[in-house]
């Protein structure tokens, strides 16, 4: 009679914040299965979970510390990782009966204590796969971070404590990984870091080789090669440098997504200098003008804080007028909160709650009308859409005006011939506040 071969001990795994935490737990992941862990997709089929935690604000820390009580409740056997995890002493002030904790992209601490916490029985080989990602993201597009912590030093942010100063990863590994993906189905590539724009000032004496030519360690240059790879490339969190003008020409020519993600934070001279960001909202105008003239369908979203200490009313006044000279397409907003660490926690001038409130939803009304009228500009139109999910009552899928999860989409009738990741022309017949509506054409011969 055949011996049953012990089972792999099975990983469950609670992701949360942005994209660049995600990518950390693919990575986590990836390795433990190239180490011959399963995975579960529930708590109770679990040897273990991992909570992957942010701790960019206190209501994220809330976030992270919910979660990780809910994972004990429903398993009891729980190990913390991520940006929380420079505070470990109040995560086990409130549960004492997690089995580790480690901090942001410790990836060698975090693997080393499910294998602590669950080890391998000697079978372990049987279970070994090859060394290929694992997603957490539908197959057809992926996050690919080029770079890791930041050089700035904020004064509402503590993401340097957190994940240091920039480490920019060499060109020709991150082609590599994104021919890879693209191989196994990514249509869409979506650029992220702390810093986008400042990709490669660590290692710019370093070029590499990438089939047969070199590759300068630079944002523009990364961005024209990984626009040879992928059909769509996206960049996120791109802060505006000077040379941010040079990519413009690669998206003019199809060869990068025109779509910037780029994390303004106010546009007050003032507020801004207090907040230790770049002051020149004028110029920044007359960029956002020049980079339409050069390419007239570029997608720009933006972030922004209101209530920030020492904001006035007049401070609030002139970041709703700029942004009525802007036009932005897109346009987040957050309340101001203290961050342990964070400096403007001291300064003068704290904006009471109530106050923060009335600001956050008055920028929220200007900036949606905004948004709407440049959908409404779009009826009409046909638009490249890629396809992200499709059901019996129609398709759903994002237009290149849109990132994942954050921006609109698309909602497209009599297209149940589509498949997930097509990227197909569009005819747009309507729009709302958010969203556009439209009609599937047939694919040109």
């Amino acid at each position: 009679m055949a011996t049953k071969l012990p089972e792999a001990p099975r990983v469950g795994m609670v992701s949360l914040g942005c994209p660049k935490n995600l990518v950390d737990s693919e990575r986590i992941l990836t390795k433990l299965r190239s180490d011959g862990y399963a995975m579960s997709p529930d708590y109770a089929g679990a040897d273990v979970v991992l909570v992957n935690t942010c701790g960019f604000l206190d209501s994220a820390k809330e976030e992270s510390l919910e979660a990780i009580g809910e994972a004990i409740a429903e398993n009891g056997r729980v190990i913390v990782t991520g940006c929380m995890g420079k505070e470990a002493e109040v995560i086990r002030a409130r549960f004492p009966n997690v089995l580790a904790v480690t901090g942001a992209h410790q990836y060698e601490e975090v693997v080393g204590a499910v294998h602590e916490a669950a080890p391998m029985p000697p079978s372990a080989f049987l279970n070994l796969v090859p060394d290929s990602g694992l997603k957490l993201t539908p197959r057809h597009y992926s996050y690919l971070k080029i770079s890791e912590g930041c050089n700035h030093r904020c004064a509402f942010c503590i993401i340097p404590s957190i994940r240091g100063d920039l480490v920019s990863r060499r060109p020709d590994a991150i082609l590599r990984e994104a021919e890879k993906l693209v191989e196994a189905g990514t249509k869409e590539l979506l650029v992220i870091s702390q810093d986008t724009s400042a990709y490669g000032i660590d290692i710019r004496k370093q070029p590499r080789m990438w089939k047969g030519q070199e590759v300068i360690p630079h944002m523009t240059d990364l961005a024209r090669e990984l626009g040879k790879i992928a059909p769509w490339v996206r960049l996120h969190y791109v802060y505006p440098y000077p040379h941010v003008d040079q990519v413009i020409p690669l998206m003019a020519e199809g060869l990068v997504l025109p779509y910037l993600d780029i994390p303004f934070q106010h546009a007050s001279p003032r507020v801004l200098r207090a907040m230790k960001r770049p002051a020149n909202e004028a110029k920044v105008l007359e960029r956002l003008a020049a980079w339409r003239e050069i390419c007239p369908d570029i997608t720009i979203r933006s972030s922004f804080v209101v209530g920030f200490p020492g904001e006035t009313e007049e401070d609030f006044q002139y970041l709703l007028d700029w942004l009525d000279e802007a036009q932005l397409d897109r346009v987040g907003a957050f309340r101001f909160e203290p961050v342990e660490g964070a400096q403007a926690n001291d300064f003068e001038g704290q904006v009471p709650e109530a106050v923060k409130e009335e600001r956050y939803a008055r920028v929220m009304e200007r900036t949606a009308a905004i948004s709407a009228a440049k959908l409404q500009a779009k009826i009409g139109r046909t638009l490249e859409v890629l396809i992200d999910e499709v059901g019996d009552e129609g398709a759903t899928g994002r237009s290149q005006a849109d990132a994942p999860e954050i921006d609109g989409e698309v909602f497209l009738r009599d297209a149940s011939h589509l498949r997930q990741g097509d990227i197909v022309r569009v005819e747009i017949e309507d729009a709302d506040e958010h969203d556009l509506f439209g009609v599937p054409l047939p694919a040109q011969m």
